[in-house]
């Protein structure tokens, strides 16, 4: 078994070395102010036989699991996806991975919304083959936390003797249960289960005071203790700290490297966004993403478009037809709709509809520098000086009637919850740019996969990150609306389902009339017809 824990410095003056303290096989720190990675590299014969099956079944698999707080992105851990699960597949063999919809009800939630990849996923198509890379299917579930992740690891592969689950127990209990993002990883070539977690600082005021140890002589583990340098290049990334691999030194070594890096943070203060539903929402609410005119400055001098990335339930659907109208698009602060898969049908209730949703990349139509210098020149509704609103029109699907008196929502509505999107600029590399891969880029997030490999994205931060591990987080990324639906316990509801089969049946003998009435009358012009000769 291998292990990686990086700790990322919130701040490298605050740090002393003998805030580390290293013995044979464990190595403690002391009242350290950082964010953390833990990685951790499992084999198949340590896993339960359920999971191992799925694995086996499948190319490749991604799970990703983003906590709906806000966190501080620091590089090189900046990229982010929508709050909520995120699974992305490709089968070994059509109609394989039969128990992978079982299988993720059992680890994250009972009730997801998932019948088999077959129905519940939706095809992640690249723009070009030469993106063939990514993963074919995609799933999202807005699950709010780890807590059955938790238990099933603990009953089914910490309570097995047998198994060689004691690091993998010591990352999941309990420090899992502050995670800011989860990822897991496999595919057939490895033939390993890869898992990353990631925390914007310590349990308790951003500290961390912990002890990390080897379970076993024949296992790797390597601890960083980092800080950001400077880099030479834009593009690159440079670490400086200390490691040190426990069994191998007995004092932490110094260390200072650079890479690519596909992913960038940008500052937090200059470059956030917030996304609300205006009330009220009815049937057909419109989201918006309102930035500073600050957060519109490109970050590179090369070719460079904002985008942003929204991961919708199936019970609000986009209307891809709205946004084939150049004028249309420009009066919402969008210059296009770039991509759009999953359940798009524009007329099927929610009931019926067996996809978890859709996804959608749009490209902003970013005022120029004139604009900008002079507001937003009537292009954009603002609702404060110096706001950049992006409008984008949603509608809901006919959702099932339920009853006001055990829902819990205001008469005659439901609530839906919708995950945040993402913003990021993405630009293209110069030319003669090395892109070779980063020991820390994430990679199958969704949106990256729908651009070229020699992009690079800097990514904005939702409104209410936290500036330091030490600070609590504010508000949540996820916006609760409430949307009209049929009430049940409404007195006029019985006479509305009824009065609605009446309609449809009136309207049908209206049509079937209308019918008879061409057919007829053109049979009797034609016998006329043939006595007149």
């Amino acid at each position: 078994m291998r292990e990686r824990i990086t700790y990322l410095l919130h701040d490298p003056r605050n740090f002393q070395l003998d805030q580390l303290k290293i013995s044979k096989n464990a190595l403690e720190v002391r009242n350290l102010k950082a964010a953390k990675e833990h990685q951790l590299t499992v084999g198949l014969n340590d896993l339960p036989t359920e999971i191992r099956d799925v694995l086996t079944q499948s190319h490749e698999i991604h799970i990703r699991w983003a906590s709906a707080k806000p966190y501080e992105s620091i590089a090189p851990f900046s990229s982010r996806v929508a709050p909520g699960l995120h699974v992305f597949f490709t089968p070994l063999r059509d109609n394989s991975a039969r128990h992978l919809c079982p299988l993720l009800q059992d680890l994250f939630d009972e009730q997801l919304k998932c019948k088999s990849p077959q129905k519940s996923f939706t095809p992640l198509s690249p723009p070009s083959p030469r993106f063939s890379t990514s993963s074919s299917h995609q799933y999202h579930a807005l699950v709010p936390d780890l807590s059955s992740f938790l238990t099933y690891i603990n009953a089914k592969v910490c309570s097995n003797p047998s198994a060689n689950s004691s690091s993998l127990c010591s990352l999941s209990l309990p420090s899992l249960r502050s995670v800011s993002f989860l990822d897991i990883n496999y595919d057939a070539i490895s033939h390993a289960l890869v898992i990353n977690a990631y925390w914007a600082g310590g349990p308790e005021k951003g500290v961390w005071n912990e002890v990390q140890e080897k379970q076993r002589s024949d296992d790797t583990l390597e601890i960083g203790v980092l800080n950001n340098e400077q880099a030479t290049e834009k593009e690159e990334l440079k670490l400086g700290g200390f490691l040190t691999v426990l069994g191998e030194h007995d004092e932490p070594k110094q260390t200072l490297f650079s890479f690519p890096s596909r992913h960038h943070p940008l500052s937090p203060l200059t470059s956030h966004y917030t996304f609300s539903f205006p009330s009220p929402t009815g049937l057909h609410p419109h989201a918006h993403i309102t930035l500073p005119h600050s957060a519109l400055t490109p970050p590179s001098p090369h070719r460079c478009s904002l985008h942003t990335y929204l991961t919708l339930p199936s019970a609000i659907f986009l209307d891809r037809y709205q946004f084939s109208d150049p004028l249309f698009l420009t009066s919402l602060n969008l210059k296009s709709l770039r991509h759009i898969s999953g359940a798009t049908d524009l007329e099927a209730p929610d009931y019926v509809v067996d996809e978890w949703g859709s996804a959608a990349l749009f490209e902003i139509d970013v005022p120029n520098s004139k604009s900008k210098a002079g507001g937003s020149s009537g292009k954009s509704e603002s609702k404060r000086e110096g706001d950049f609103v992006v409008d984008i029109p949603l509608h809901l699907r006919y959702l099932t009637p339920t009853n006001s008196t055990t829902s819990g929502s205001p008469q005659g509505t439901v609530s839906l919850d919708i995950p945040h999107p993402i913003l990021f600029w993405a630009c293209v590399a110069e030319d003669g740019t090395k892109m070779s891969s980063s020991p820390f880029d994430r990679v199958n997030l969704g949106y990256d996969s729908l651009f070229g490999d020699r992009t690079y994205f800097y990514h904005l931060s939702p409104a209410g990150a936290i500036s330091s591990g030490a600070k609590p987080a504010v508000g949540r990324l996820v916006e609760t609306i409430h949307v009209p639906v049929l009430d049940l316990s409404h007195p006029l509801a019985h006479w509305i389902e009824w009065g609605t089969v009446m309609v449809v049946v009136l309207g049908a003998g209206w049509i079937m009339g209308r019918l008879w009435d061409v057919v007829g009358g053109g049979s009797a012009r034609e016998e006329g017809s043939k006595k007149e000769n």
